[in-house]
């Protein structure tokens, strides 16, 4: 089986600065929801993007000993294309931005992943591939997104799925960067060296996909045929069944259509009694942050899991793109069953 370990992670977020005050934050459900107004020049467009994600990125390069970035692709996941009011220059700009601000060029095999929400997803299963198959040392995964652009907000309105006083079935916009380190197991490069905890290190044993007909826009019955997909292929790929997850992570940002499909999706493939199976959800406290959401889930659990505060072990991820494309992910830490 081809397994990576995440070791490090960074964020910038509304509610932390960084990935220890952001997953405290989330993990006491605080949140920094307010009206505001759009903020002055230079602080809109490809420059604020940039100030997100930069934090986010250093945070997790600090942990890569002496590699050099030289030799560490970055997989930089942004708004998928078909988003209302997406900015210029994301799908080339913003990743010489990065760099610029950074001070450094990344490998070849660098990449631009322009799927919004599963983006993270996507981008970690082309850093198992990266890591497994063309033997590089380490991947960075950073994801960075704002739905506090003026024309995105309108399009969201005038849909009704912005949550207003109007309207409860609606999310929060908000906006984030995020990052992650990944690498093969056993690199030693972890952070997870807190001596309170013994959980090895933090390995993804499994992707898998689906694609979903019954989208948000569709007007068709919604099964959760998709994830549901999505879930068999990863457990397939991770050798594991849901028994042997603890809890959730997913992307769901207050809308009923996401909830209900991690509900069916459920129903539809547990197959053993639990007695509980928390389902968390860190766009209560961000809103919602497209494509930074799948490298702050994977920092979330991360933290969870360092820190002894999962309700368990296992976790399955689960992101959903506002087309078909359905992500899942099984991670485990290495020393309860994940090696």
């Amino acid at each position: 089986m081809k397994r990576v370990a995440i070791l490090a992670s960074g964020m910038v977020t509304g509610v932390g600065l960084n990935a220890p005050a952001s997953c405290a934050a989330i993990r006491c459900a605080i949140d920094n929801f307010s009206e505001t107004r759009f903020m002055d020049k230079p602080w809109r467009g490809l420059p604020k993007l940039v100030h997100m994600v930069v934090p986010a990125m250093r945070e997790c390069v600090a942990h890569a000993g002496n590699v050099r970035p030289e030799m560490i692709p970055l997989l930089l996941c942004v708004a998928e294309k078909e988003r209302p009011g997406r900015l210029e220059g994301l799908d080339d700009q913003l990743f010489h931005d990065v760099q610029g601000e950074l001070g450094v060029r990344f490998h070849p095999r660098s990449a631009v992943i322009a799927r919004g929400r599963v983006a993270g997803a996507l981008a970690l299963a082309e850093a198992r591939q990266l890591i497994n198959d063309e033997r590089l040392p380490l991947c960075l995964i950073a994801g960075v997104d704002s739905f506090l652009v003026a024309p995105t907000l309108a399009a969201y309105e005038e849909k009704n799925r912005l949550l207003t006083s109007q309207n409860s079935n609606g999310f929060i916009p908000g906006e984030a960067g995020a990052a992650v380190l990944v690498g093969p197991p056993g690199s030693g490069k972890s952070e997870i060296r807190n001596p309170k905890s013994e959980i090895g290190e933090f390995l993804c044993l499994g992707i898998g996909t689906g694609q979903e007909k019954a989208t948000v826009d569709s007007e068709e019955p919604l099964r959760a045929e998709g994830m549901v997909q999505a879930f068999k292929a990863a457990f397939a790929d991770a050798g594991k069944t849901l028994a042997d997850v603890d809890y959730r992570i997913t992307d769901s940002n207050g809308e009923q259509y996401w909830f209900k499909e991690a509900a069916l999706a459920l129903t539809r493939t547990l197959r053993v009694r639990k007695e509980q199976f928390e389902i968390w959800h860190p766009a209560d406290c961000i809103g919602e942050t497209g494509a930074a959401i799948g490298p702050c889930a994977l920092g979330v659990g991360l933290a969870a899991a360092v820190k002894n505060y999962a309700p368990g072990p296992g976790v399955l991820g689960h992101f959903s793109a506002e087309d078909s494309e359905r992500l899942a992910f099984v991670m485990k830490p290495s020393n309860v069953g994940g090696h």
